[in-house]
């Protein structure tokens, strides 16, 4: 339908009507050398002319309504995980496929819209046959929800999901809403088989060199009650351990204990087997890969006294938790002399001096050795601090004090440190701690010193510092201006039966000063330490001028290097800020990777190891789960089969009668668009002056 409209008053057409009259009247009114009748016929075509010429010069346009029809949609669902060809006889999932064809043809008879999606959805299926069953996870969730906001306000029949309603990751289906019609048809077997299922290994991620650490397989075993399996520990094809287990039911977890020694630094590979019995229902789900990164870099404490404090038994207890650490004590003339005694050569990630300087002199000369070293420090200041040795040995903070005055104060932390967090509930216990002894005077802070703890006198807080953290040229460093920490410790324990309040201040300060930063140029580093074989391998690059600007453009050399020891190289040029380079396809092990760049005509190299583990969830569960499938239909108005009930799936597709849905759009269109007006307005100008040519006038 159209309708000639204009940005004008209808009046205004008529207003171009009577111009057009006007002018034609001016123009044919006098006497003329051709008859009467030419003359009214000229008349007609100078009124139509002109007229036309001013309605087109009101901006006239014509608006068209549009009707067009949307053919409904059915889209299959289809779960293609690996769990499927498990669960289900590859002969009903072929005829399944068949039947499904059958009906897809046959809907698209009906000029019927039909898409096939599947779970990683890659490329466009136009048969079942050419479906594959690799997903390596079932999200059904994900599925259904893509399909929901891919056919939102589309004409969506129905959905049939295909699956054996096992899901190992996102949501249940059930638990989403959705406003389409599912109907679900369900392959599998729903009862348990009969299987040893080694479901998981549960170990810690690092261990240390020399130490043995746990692992822990377990075991799940169904229909094999009163039998023994053999569980396997293997490492390089070698194999280091084995154990007999007994079954006591036909359904029932088992745990099996292994204590394995860390021989070897850097990131290793071990497998757990469950050696198959007779009758298993698969084998897949009897092998784990473990990986265990194995250090042999931890971060050496010592702590220099002047003379035995409780102090130094509070802090050996907290560093002590923690395997990063190897920590020692030194107590110049007390220390006995053993293998593990402190050495002088030895290199330290921090000393921490508790009342060194001392009045005494005691381990002065080795406060001069570590400045010389340059390594991260901590001081406790107490009553038997040289006071003037210490000030004129640390950049800290400077004691202005006369004579040996002391002071009680408690903690108050300062809500303005950034360099790590503290529990609000964690100050408010710190807050509770009773006093320590300080010096009494003035403190001056040197240059980007920073208070983690005011002096608190009373209810009082002043700015006086009690502990303090400095950062200059990369050297970090702390000061404590009190002793008797341990109290802290003991009140907390005896108020809340826990030492937590405490023990994090002191780690978190010990990590900090131990911790040093990173000042290298270039850094390629994985994107993590741990990838599925499913997954791309992104790294990330940095690369640093003189003064720590980022730059781009260099071009960088990396190779990967796989258990087997063969290599691949690749090349790539870090171009802007949110560059990653992916490496696709890396099969299950332990890879070692090295990069290279020129800066400034010098070789800088980045390397590291990440691993690569197989997904293996799809093997766990091989238990087809039609309840999930029946309550989702239920739920949103469709209906459950079986894969042997698709025929009648297909005849209520075909006898039900769905209607096209009618959109509607509005389309304008400016009338100087239209080519026939032009052509028509050249005709009878053309005209006039042919005909006033031939009668004998100009």
């Amino acid at each position: 339908m159209n309708n000639i409209l204009t940005e004008y008053s209808s009046w205004y057409i008529i207003i171009c009507l009577i111009v057009g009259l006007g002018y034609a009247f001016l123009l044919y009114q006098k006497k003329s050398p051709w008859s009467k009748r030419v003359n009214w016929f000229l008349f007609g075509v100078r009124f139509f002319f002109v007229a036309l010429i001013c309605i087109l010069l009101l901006g006239p346009y014509t608006k068209q309504v549009i009707n067009y029809y949307e053919k409904p949609a059915f889209v299959f669902a289809m779960d293609n995980s690996q769990s499927i060809p498990l669960v289900s006889d590859s002969t009903i999932i072929e005829e399944s496929f068949n039947k499904l064809n059958n009906l897809a043809s046959k809907l698209r008879e009906k000029e019927y819209e039909v898409e096939i999606l599947t779970l990683n959805n890659t490329e466009e299926i136009a048969q079942f046959g050419e479906i594959e069953f690799n997903s390596r996870n079932t999200d059904l969730s994900r599925l259904l929800k893509n399909i929901q906001t891919q056919y939102e306000n589309k004409n969506l029949a129905e959905v049939i999901l295909f699956s054996d309603g096992i899901y190992n990751q996102g949501i249940s289906p059930e638990f989403s809403p959705y406003n389409m019609n599912i109907s679900t048809i369900g392959i599998g077997d729903t009862m348990p088989q009969i299987d040893v299922n080694l479901k998981t290994v549960y170990s810690n991620k690092i261990a240390y060199l020399g130490n043995k650490f746990p692992l822990i397989a377990e075991v799940l075993n169904t229909g094999f009650g009163g039998k023994k399996a053999v569980v396997i520990l293997q490492q390089k094809g070698k194999e280091l351990e084995r154990k007999v287990i007994e079954f006591s039911s036909d359904n029932g977890i088992q745990n099996v204990d292994f204590l394995v020694e860390a021989k070897e630094e850097g990131m290793q590979h071990y497998v757990v087997r469950v050696i198959p019995l007779e009758g298993e229902f698969t084998n897949e789900n009897n092998v784990k890969n473990v990986y265990i990164d194995v250090l042999d870099s931890k971060e050496k404490i010592l702590l220099l006294a002047a003379a035995p404090h409780p102090d130094i038994k509070a802090i050996r207890s907290i560093v002590e938790k923690n395997k990063n650490y190897d920590f020692q004590i030194y107590i110049p003339g007390l220390t006995p002399n053993t293998d593990n005694s402190f050495k002088i050569d030895e290199k330290y990630d921090l000393v921490i001096f508790h009342q060194v300087p001392n009045l005494r002199r005691v381990g002065n000369n080795l406060l001069q050795e570590f400045k010389k070293r340059r390594v991260a420090t901590w001081f406790i200041v107490g009553n038997q601090t040289d006071i003037n040795f210490f000030n004129s040995n640390n950049q800290v903070v400077s004691i202005i004090t006369s004579g040996r005055q002391t002071d009680k104060v408690t903690p108050d932390y300062n809500n303005g440190f950034n360099k790590f967090t503290f529990d609000n509930e964690k100050k408010a216990v710190l807050a509770k701690s009773p006093p320590v002894t300080v010096p009494f005077g003035n403190f001056e802070l040197s240059g980007t010193s920073e208070v983690i703890l005011y002096q608190k006198v009373g209810s009082i807080v002043t700015n006086k510092p009690m502990l303090v953290v400095k950062e200059q040229e990369g050297l970090k460093s702390a000061v404590l201006l009190g002793e008797g920490i341990w109290q802290w410790k003991l009140q907390e324990f005896a108020n809340n039966n826990n030492n937590e309040a405490f023990d994090d201040m002191v780690s978190k300060l010990i990590q900090y000063l131990s911790t040093k930063e990173d000042k290298r140029k270039f850094r390629v580093y994985p994107s993590s330490d741990e990838f599925f074989d499913s997954e791309t391998v992104f790294f990330e690059t940095e690369v640093y001028n003189n003064i720590y600007e980022k730059i781009y453009g260099q071009k960088v050399d990396l190779q990967i290097t796989n258990e087997e020891g063969e290599t691949m190289n690749y090349n790539y040029v870090n171009n802007n800020t949110s560059f990653r380079y992916a490496v696709n396809n890396l099969s299950q092990g332990i890879y070692k990777y090295r990069a290279s760049t020129v800066l400034e005509g010098k070789t800088e190299v980045s390397s590291g190891e990440f691993t690569v583990k197989k997904m293996e969830i799809e093997a766990i569960n091989t238990t087809a789960n039609f309840n999930l499938l029946k309550n989702l239909a239920s739920q949103t108005n469709g209906d459950f089969y079986n894969a042997q009930e698709i025929d009648q799936l297909e005849a209520r597709l075909l006898e039900k009668e769905i209607p096209d849905i009618i959109h509607t759009q509005e389309e304008f269109k400016e009338i100087l668009n239209v080519k026939w007006l032009i052509v028509l307005l050249l005709a009878l100008a053309t005209l006039e002056w042919v005909l006033r040519k031939v009668k004998g006038a100009y």
